[in-house]
């Protein structure tokens, strides 16, 4: 593959006080080596991985008491455990600022609007640790919350961590088995709802499935969060249950308790967005969490006090987390709840134009909408303050990339990452000293040892295959909730490759040291016996304007595997034999003659988890006549039923 001309290249060096600048001289300090190259950089952070946890650890001041060691059993994964005589506190670490200044600004989609300061949130946060305390909430406990994008959200889950309970939350469109699926399996203390929220125009009453869940649970307090005015009203109805201002009520702000614990104690569980069985409850280290989000946030995005970071997000999404502990770098945070096209597409711009936005996060899916939609904010917003633009969620097309800075802002840092919610972030992202090139991610992490390996397990330096990480790194999962023998989780991640974290994704390296995404390694294509990536397929697709959207499978046939390819047409467009011709040749031309689809087939509607994620296995499920087990993690199940016994495809 030939080199990406440059789209973007930072000014170098970077300034002596950028976080990723101290890092590096201080490597360089400690190791007597030159580096400035940035692979020769990464290299050092995989083999001196305890010296470069150590100096995350210390140049970012994380607040408790490290210990003597560093990292044990490094040569086991999983097994290894950092800094093990570590204690420490995630809210402690998150609450070090104080004063008038902004710590969190909101927006929701019905107008609503909120700034809470530092000092504000650290009162807040006081009121709810005594109440929670008062609750019978300790370390260990469960709290499970159905919650908007909203600061009382964030208050309470900074109250239960400094605590040392275990935060779990979802968004509040799932629905009641969706709910259960997850929470029923970590028996919450306590279960946190809202009484309704807005989204796409709409007001949403949720009170009695608040009810319904609440009781199903057992939970031995609810606290419901007043959004649309009717959260006493909803909590009269459920044994034990309070709205928040009632919950709290009683208790003036004092200064702040934090429970140190060892770093490997439980902060988060996250679910997995598949559509296979029940979600697995993947429980994330407070000290892992931390020190990863440290290292994203300040190493590779420069983020610093003062600056406000976004990102576009619901509270079942793994980049919740990752936006919260921007409050560690001292960020102010920007959140939003509600649709991000209501009332139009430009209404994320006009948050981040009119409060002066530094880092802005999004998926890729919304980048390619606007770029649809012909949105082009650097033409009608102030977006000066912005340096960083995050994106995330599935791999980001090369038009995608040029329509950013051709449209959104031409001096930016366009940091493309993938990870997820098995490692709360990142395994490749924004790399601050390199140039960013159309449809690449900039590089591994790090202290990830990433390597792209073929399918004996061989590394690859060319060519495609699966991503996995060959060492330990902080952010991995203490475990499965409720998977004593840890049977679950080794074979989630080592089953295929043991030692060997194998992470799902089919990517390949760029002779830049870049990486490509080509989509999730269990959804690719194979037809022959070749792997082919879905999104190099999608990224071919919707260039047409009369393909709104696409979704790929290989469906089992004649002893093969054939290419079928189903689309959601444009307003106005129809799938005739033009079109599909036109189809076929974007992608021969495109992608290669090994991509073409055997079938095209236009659908209605496309199903899609609540994270915005298309559900390739759903729909390759559904066409193999196989359950699909999960319905309740998909946003619109009602999509699945066009796929079934499809004629088209009995031929």
């Amino acid at each position: 593959m030939p080199t990406q001309a440059a789209l973007w290249s930072p000014a170098l060096p970077l300034p002596l006080d950028h976080p990723y600048t101290r890092l590096r001289t201080t490597a360089e300090r400690i190791s007597g080596q030159d580096l400035s190259d940035y692979k020769a950089l990464h290299r050092w952070s995989v083999e001196n991985s305890d010296i470069f946890w150590k100096l995350v650890w210390e140049l970012s001041g994380v607040i408790g008491s490290p210990g003597t060691r560093i990292l044990i059993d490094a040569g086991k994964m999983p097994g290894a455990r950092f800094f093990p005589e570590a204690q420490l506190n995630f809210a402690e670490n998150l609450l070090w600022k104080t004063g008038a200044e902004d710590a969190i600004v909101f927006r929701g989609e019905n107008c609503a609007q909120a700034r809470i300061s530092w000092d504000e949130l650290h009162a807040l946060v006081s009121r709810l640790q005594q109440a929670f305390r008062r609750a019978g909430i300790g370390p260990g406990d469960r709290i499970a919350a159905m919650v908007p994008n909203r600061p009382e959200t964030l208050a309470c889950m900074l109250a239960a961590s400094s605590l040392g309970a275990i935060w779990s939350s979802c968004s509040p469109d799932f629905g009641v088995q969706g709910v259960l699926d997850r929470f029923d399996q970590i028996a919450p203390t306590l279960f946190i709802a809202v009484d309704g929220y807005w989204y796409n125009g709409k007001r949403q009453e949720i009170g009695a499935k608040v009810a319904e869940i609440a009781t199903s649970l057992h939970a031995q307090s609810c606290v419901v969060i007043d959004y649309l005015g009717q959260a006493a009203q909803v909590a009269v109805g459920i044994p034990g249950g309070a709205s928040l201002d009632d919950f709290i009520a009683e208790f003036e702000p004092r200064p702040l308790e934090f429970t140190r614990l060892p770093s490997d104690h439980p902060l988060y569980i996250l679910y997995s967005s598949g559509t296979t069985g029940a979600p697995k409850c993947i429980t994330h280290s407070a000290g892992g969490t931390l020190l990863q989000h440290l290292k994203e946030h300040r190493i590779h995005a420069g983020l610093q006090e003062g600056d406000r970071l976004f990102y576009f997000t619901t509270c079942g999404w793994m980049m919740w987390n990752w936006l919260a502990t921007g409050l560690a770098s001292g960020a102010t945070l920007m959140l939003y709840d509600g649709s991000p096209f209501a009332p139009d597409a430009t209404v994320l711009f006009d948050y981040a134009e009119a409060e002066r936005c530094t880092h802005f996060g999004t998926s890729a899916k919304f980048i390619d909408a606007i770029r649809k939609e012909d949105i082009r904010p650097a033409e009608t917003h102030d977006l000066s303050a912005l340096r960083v633009l995050f994106s995330t969620g599935s791999p980001l097309s090369p038009q995608g990339f040029e329509h950013v800075y051709a449209h959104v802002k031409q001096d930016l840092h366009l940091a493309s990452i993938a990870g997820g919610t098995d490692i709360v972030s990142a395994f490749v992202g924004g790399v601050p000293v390199r140039p960013v090139r159309s449809g690449e991610i900039q590089g591994p992490g790090l202290g990830m040892a990433v390597e792209v390996w073929d399918e004996a397990g061989n590394p690859l330096a060319q060519g495609k295959g699966e991503l996995v990480c060959t060492r330990p790194f902080p952010s991995m999962p203490v475990g499965f909730w409720n998977d004593p023998d840890g049977a679950k989780y080794r074979a989630a991640y080592f089953e295929r490759h043991p030692g060997i974290w194998a992470h799902g994704d089919f990517a390949e390296w760029t002779p830049s040291g870049g990486m490509i995404i080509h989509g999730r390694s269990d959804a690719t294509l194979n037809p022959g016996g070749v792997r082919i990536g879905t999104s190099e397929i999608y990224n071919q697709v919707e260039q047409l304007p009369e393909i709104a959207e696409a979704v790929c499978i290989g469906q089992s046939w004649d002893d093969d595997v054939r290419v079928v390819l189903f689309v959601r047409l444009a307003a106005g467009a129809a799938l005739d034999d033009r079109l599909r011709r036109t189809i076929r040749e974007k992608i021969r031309t495109g992608a290669s003659p090994r991509h073409m689809p055997a079938k095209i087939i236009a659908v209605p509607d496309i199903p899609r988890t609540k994270s915005g994620k298309i559900t390739e296995l759903a729909v390759r499920d559904i066409v193999h006549r196989r359950a699909v087990k999960n319905v309740e993690a998909l946003a619109n199940p009602e999509a699945l039923a066009f796929f079934v016994d499809l004629e088209e495809l009995a031929c």
